[in-house]
C-alpha cells in the first residue's frame, strides 16, 4: 500500500478556519511560534471533504489585530464585566489545488483548482519538510518522463525539481519578461539547451543583440549561427542570410517605400502593385509555369526584376501620351511618383539594406525559397540562432515581421501531417511587437506576429516572447500566453502588465516581482500544476549578456587603444566581421 504524500497529526495545526469566500481562505493562528516561522508564499493545506483528502493553497496575508474579549465567567459583585485585549494572527491563503490520497484507483494525486472549499473550523497546516520534498516528488512525478522539462529547483525546498510540462509550455506560447540583469538571457540559454537534448527540437532564435552567440560555437555547439547579412558582407558565408525584397508581400512593400502622409500615396501604391503583379506574371511565364502564373496573387513570393520595377515606375511618372492637335500632353502619372521612384533609388543604393534589395544572383532563382525553408525549418540542426545586431533599426520590425511570417506562411502550408512543431523565440520582443503608437513599418510587423499568436498554435507554430519591458509589448500578443516565466520587474507598469495577466488570486504571489533574487522566477501557467517561486538553473553555457564590473574593471583592466580603432573601422564598414 502506498503511504500517503501529506499526512498532518492534529496537534500540529497552524490554525483554524473562520471565513471563505471564492477567492481566499482565512484562517486564525493556532500555534503562533510556527507562524513566525513562516512567510507570505508559504504552501498551507486544509482538510478537505474526506480525511484523505486537502485542500492545497498559498499563503497570501498575515494580519495581526487585538481583539476585547468579554470574561463571561468572571463578573464582579457590581455587575462589571471584565474585559481581556486578546492578540490574533489571521491568515488568507489562495486556493491552488486538491491533493488525494485515494482518488479512485489511483493513489496520491495532484490537481489544479479546488472542487470544493474548506469548512469553517476546519484545520490547516503549513506544509514543510517531509511533506513538502513529497508534494514536489508528487508534481514532478505526475508528468510523463518524455515531457518533462527541468527548470531549476523550488525555492521553498531547494532539493524539490521544479519541472514544466514541455508541451503545454510551447503548446500555447509563453512569456519570459524580466528587468535588465534579472537572467532572462540565462533562462532562453537554459530553455535552449533542455530542448537540444531531444531527437529533433526545432527553435528559431530571434537574436537581437547577439547574446546567444556562444551557444553556437565551441566543440559541441547546441544551435547553428546565422546573421542577417551586413554592409561588408563576403561572399559565400553559408551564415549569411538575406530576405530579398520579393520576399514582402505588398503591405510590407508599401510600409518601407511609401509615405502615407502623401497626397499622391494611393496612386504610388496602384503602379507599384500592379508592376509587381506584372513582373511576377512575366517571370512565371518565362520560367515555363503558366500554369501558377494563372493562379498566383500579388503576395505570392515570386522572384521578379527589381531594376525592371523602378524603370517602370520611373516611366509612369515621366510618360507623355498624345493629346488634342497632336500635341504631347502628361501621362496620368506624371509627376506623381518621383518621391516613391527617389525613394526606392534611396534604399537600393544604401548597403546597409544590401540584405534585401543586392542579394546574390542566386538568390533570385525561384528554387531558392526551397532552400531557405530547409535551413531554417528543417532539423539539422534543430536550432537556429538569427543575429538581427546590423539589421538598421528604421527596418528591423519590417524584417522581423517578414521573417516570421515568411516562416509561418511556410508551416501554415504544409500538409497536416507532415508538420514538425516549431517555436520562435522572440527576444527583446518590445522593439518589434509595440504596444501602442506604431508606425507602418511596426503594425506590419505586429500583424504577422498577432496571426501567429492568435492561429498558430492550430499550426504547431508557437511564440515564446521575451522583453524586459512588458509594458511595451503588444497587449494582443501577451494575451494570448498562457505560460509566464516572470523574473525580477522594478518597473510599476511592467509589475502592473503582469499583473493583469494574472488571476486576481495570484495578486500575492505577483506582488513578489521586484522582490526575486537574480535567477528566480515565478513560474506560471498552464505548464506547471502548481505556481510557485523557483530558482533557474544556470545553463552550462551562458550567453554574451553578463552585466560589466564597472567598479572592478576600472581598477584592473585598462583601455586597449588598437581595440577602439578596430571598432572606428567597423563603425566606417557598419559590420563587425
Amino acid at each position: 500500500m502506498t503511504d500517503p504524500a501529506l499526512d498532518f497529526p492534529r496537534e500540529a495545526a497552524l490554525g483554524r478556519v473562520f471565513r471563505v469566500d471564492t477567492a481566499s481562505v482565512w484562517a486564525e493562528a493556532l500555534d503562533h511560534e510556527r507562524l513566525t516561522r513562516i512567510g507570505v508564499g508559504s504552501l498551507i493545506a486544509f482538510q478537505g471533504s474526506n480525511p484523505s483528502e486537502f485542500l492545497v493553497g498559498m499563503l497570501d496575508r498575515v494580519t495581526r489585530d487585538l481583539q476585547e474579549e468579554a470574561l463571561l465567567d468572571e463578573i464582579g459583585p457590581d455587575g462589571d464585566v471584565p474585559v481581556e485585549i486578546r492578540q490574533r494572527d489571521l491568515l488568507r491563503v489562495v486556493l491552488l489545488g486538491t491533493y488525494r490520497a485515494v482518488d479512485g484507483i489511483r493513489k496520491n494525486t495532484f490537481k489544479r483548482g479546488a472542487d470544493s472549499y474548506p469548512l469553517v473550523e476546519s484545520l490547516c497546516w503549513v506544509i514543510d519538510g517531509v511533506n513538502l520534498q513529497r508534494l514536489m516528488g508528487l508534481l514532478a512525478s505526475q508528468l510523463e518522463p518524455e515531457k518533462r522539462l527541468r527548470l531549476g529547483a523550488f525555492v521553498a525546498d531547494p532539493t524539490a525539481e521544479a519541472v514544466a510540462d514541455g508541451d503545454r509550455l510551447f503548446q500555447r506560447h509563453a512569456a519570459l519578461l524580466g528587468s535588465t540583469g534579472s537572467g532572462k538571457s540565462w533562462a532562453v540559454a537554459l530553455i535552449l539547451e533542455r530542448a537540444e537534448a531531444l531527437a529533433h527540437p526545432n527553435l528559431v532564435v530571434f537574436d537581437m543583440h547577439g547574446e546567444y552567440t556562444p551557444l553556437t560555437e565551441g566543440d559541441t555547439p547546441i544551435a547553428r549561427a546565422f546573421h542577417i547579412a551586413g554592409p561588408g558582407q563576403p561572399s559565400g558565408d553559408d551564415h549569411a542570410l538575406y530576405l530579398p525584397w520579393w520576399l514582402l508581400n505588398q503591405e510590407e512593400m508599401q510600409a518601407l517605400l511609401l509615405d502615407r502622409s502623401e497626397e499622391n500615396a494611393p496612386n504610388q501604391a496602384a503602379r507599384l502593385t500592379h508592376h509587381v503583379r506584372t513582373l511576377k506574371h512575366d517571370r512565371l511565364v518565362a520560367d515555363g509555369k503558366s500554369e501558377l502564373a494563372e493562379r498566383f496573387t500579388v503576395d505570392s513570393p515570386v522572384p521578379y526584376d527589381l531594376a525592371g520595377l523602378v524603370e517602370r515606375l520611373s516611366g509612369d511618372d515621366t510618360e507623355m501620351v498624345p493629346g488634342a492637335g497632336g500635341r504631347e500632353k502628361q501621362g496620368p502619372f506624371f509627376g506623381r511618383l518621383t518621391r516613391l521612384v527617389s525613394r526606392m533609388d534611396a534604399r537600393i543604393s544604401d548597403r546597409r539594406y544590401g540584405f534585401m534589395f543586392n542579394p546574390p544572383a542566386d538568390h533570385l532563382g525561384y528554387d531558392w525559397l526551397h532552400d531557405f525553408a530547409k535551413r531554417l525549418l528543417g532539423t539539422a540542426p534543430g536550432i537556429k540562432v538569427i543575429d538581427f545586431s546590423e539589421v538598421p533599426s528604421d527596418v528591423l520590425p519590417i524584417v522581423v515581421g517578414v521573417m516570421a511570417r515568411v516562416l509561418y506562411e511556410i508551416h501554415f502550408w504544409t500538409t497536416e501531417d507532415k508538420r514538425t512543431p516549431v517555436t520562435l523565440v522572440c527576444d527583446e520582443a518590445h522593439l518589434y511587437l509595440p504596444a501602442g503608437n506604431a508606425g507602418a513599418a511596426d503594425l506590419r510587423a505586429l500583424d504577422s506576429f498577432e496571426r501567429i499568436a492568435k492561429e498558430g498554435r492550430k499550426y504547431g507554430i508557437s511564440l515564446l516572447v521575451v522583453s524586459q519591458r512588458p509594458s511595451d509589448v503588444s497587449r494582443t500578443v501577451l494575451s494570448q500566453c498562457n505560460n509566464f516565466i516572470a523574473l525580477r520587474l522594478t518597473n510599476d507598469q511592467d509589475q502592473a502588465v503582469v499583473k493583469r495577466l494574472m488571476p486576481d488570486s495570484m495578486d500575492g504571489l505577483t506582488a513578489a516581482l521586484p522582490l526575486l533574487d537574480v535567477g528566480e522566477a515565478l513560474l506560471l501557467g498552464d505548464a506547471i500544476i502548481l505556481p510557485t517561486r523557483i530558482r533557474l538553473d544556470a545553463p552550462k553555457v551562458k550567453p554574451t549578456s553578463a552585466t560589466r564590473n564597472f567598479w572592478t574593471e576600472w581598477n584592473s583592466a585598462p583601455v586597449e587603444e588598437d581595440a577602439l580603432v578596430a571598432a572606428v573601422e567597423a563603425m566606417r564598414t557598419q559590420s563587425r566581421r
